[in-house]
């Protein structure tokens, strides 16, 4: 008898403050070509334009980092507010999904970066969690410091 396996869908949840206003961060996360300046990401390329946009809803943004190289397709941009994307490939995800919060403060604005996924891999979940919370802070981090 075979048992079918659900996958855990385990969260990120990370934030960092940056005295710049939301427009002009919204400005760094929506152009990929700034990543490599403000995060730990080494290059990257447009694989496929948006549907409206060059780097709009639908583009797909590719990220090499050391030995990684993870295919992005952005899935929901609100100007000023949001930028949502989801893992094409690159790293064993299920489901990958994350969220970058670009919320007004009294002193600037708060990064909220979300991201929710499963293992693809049984028993990996918590290995993954780990290195991609890091990451994902380190970026949120570079964002706000790049900014400040």
């Amino acid at each position: 008898m075979y048992h079918m396996v659900q996958s855990r869908t385990l969260t990120i949840d990370v934030t960092a403050h940056s005295p710049a206003d939301a427009a002009t961060l919204y400005e760094r996360i929506a152009d990929g070509s700034r990543w490599p300046t403000w995060s730990p990401i080494g290059s990257f390329a447009l694989e496929k334009p948006g549907t409206t946009a060059t780097e709009g809803v639908g583009a797909i943004r590719v990220f090499r980092t050391g030995l990684v190289t993870s295919r992005e397709q952005i899935v929901e941009l609100v100007p000023g507010r949001r930028l949502g994307y989801v893992l094409l490939s690159g790293l064993p995800l299920r489901d990958y999904r994350a969220d970058i919060d670009l919320v007004p403060a009294a002193t600037g604005t708060d990064i909220h970066w979300r991201a929710r996924f499963s293992a693809a891999v049984p028993g990996t979940g918590a290995l993954y969690r780990g290195f991609l919370a890091r990451f994902i802070q380190r970026c949120a981090n570079g964002l706000a410091a790049h900014t400040a």
